[in-house]
């Protein structure tokens, strides 16, 4: 129990979590969309995008630890990019439940020009074919963008707990 306390209160545990779990989600998002046949959306796709600017951000604080300013640099970047997911995430939930009837404009938003951009790149990784409204698989009740909106938030204060950090 006691090595336990001691890796949670390390000043790299929410380095390491961040990173490791922005990695969990990436992978597990692509295994479901294969396993389940599920198509992601562009918002599906802009989460994945943040998870992975999570990861390589908290890689960076791990990487300049020993430098204060870099560790609170990548805090802020971390922070800022779960903050963003809880953004996303909540949009495409508000989409889901209460939305549905969403109608697109004819004009493409930046974030749905970059999701195209790096679907045609890493189509993969980041190909966009589904609706944002449509919820396509939940499991206890909640959507995979109501589990996202849960996880970043988790995230979000764990960057935070490190943007706060003395040491």
């Amino acid at each position: 129990m006691r090595q336990i306390n001691h890796l949670i209160l390390s000043p790299r545990f929410p380095f390491f979590t961040v990173l490791l779990v922005g990695v969990a989600m990436v992978v597990c998002g692509v295994i479901l969309a294969q396993l389940l046949r599920l198509a992601a959306c562009p918002l599906c796709i802009l989460q994945r995008m943040l998870y992975i600017v999570l990861a390589l951000s908290a890689g960076l604080g791990l990487l300049v630890f020993k430098y204060p300013a870099g560790r609170r640099l990548a805090a802020l970047l971390m922070t800022a990019s779960a903050a963003t997911g809880v953004f996303v995430a909540g949009y495409q939930t508000y989409i889901q439940r209460f939305a549905q009837d969403t109608v697109c404009s004819n004009q493409v938003a930046w974030w749905e020009a970059l999701v195209d951009w790096a679907g045609e790149i890493a189509p993969r990784l980041f190909y966009a074919s589904g609706l944002c409204s449509d919820p396509a698989w939940k499991f206890i009740g909640l959507s995979i963008a109501e589990w996202s909106m849960l996880a970043f938030s988790a995230l979000t204060l764990l960057s935070f707990r490190a943007l706060l950090r003395r040491e």
